[in-house]
């Protein structure tokens, strides 16, 4: 029994069809790959992961997207504590292989205390561009219990399309709580997670 098993799987392989090719150009751009020299088949995009937290404390403001949001509290940090562009820069740096914020842009320097994370995005979409990446779009989503974001969300969308140089259509920002779970949900802190997509 275990012969004519071993048999009949190896007549199948022997008779399945060829996989795909992707040496043919015209093949090759059907499916969103690009060619190199000698006929490599490169996918000319990757994506990235990013996350951030901050602590929410008094005497701070509040700063989420790159605009300054009313609130009683502010995040904590050596910068101005943008959770939300941190997970940007972050996701950006990851999707194309080049460490994360804290690398670049260490908690332990002069240069970056206090600095609007604005330019820190700038930077990142410049780092990025070294590798001749450029930003295909991002999806993030913020948790925060209070306050409200979604009256923010197109001020947010609108700034960062600016720094990012893209179009706003490229940028998703949802607003979500946890159901008053956890950190989040007892006013101790604001999280952000980000996918991004970047093409050359």
């Amino acid at each position: 029994m275990k012969e004519e098993t071993t048999k009949e799987i190896q007549q199948a392989q022997t008779h399945s069809a060829p996989a795909p090719s992707l040496r043919g150009k015209s093949d090759v751009n059907n499916i969103g790959v690009c060619v190199r020299a000698g006929g490599e088949a490169v996918i000319p995009f990757r994506v990235g992961m990013g996350y951030d937290v901050h602590q929410l404390v008094e005497g701070r403001d509040l700063w989420l997207g790159g605009i300054k949001i009313e609130h009683t509290l502010g995040l904590l940090g050596h910068s101005d504590a943008d959770v939300l562009i941190h997970a940007i820069c972050d996701a950006l740096l990851g999707a194309a292989n080049m460490r994360d914020i804290g690398y670049h842009f260490p908690d332990t320097a002069d240069e970056t205390d206090g600095i609007d994370s604005k330019i820190l995005l700038r930077k990142t979409i410049d780092l990025i561009a070294t590798k001749g990446y450029t930003v295909g779009n991002i999806d993030c989503t913020v948790c925060a219990e209070k306050p409200k974001l979604n009256p923010h969300v197109e001020a947010m969308r609108a700034c960062l399309a600016e720094v990012m140089n893209t179009d706003e259509e490229n940028i998703s920002i949802k607003a979500t709580t946890t159901e008053k779970l956890g950190f989040t949900g007892r006013q101790e802190g604001i999280s952000a997670y980000c996918v991004a997509l970047i093409t050359k």
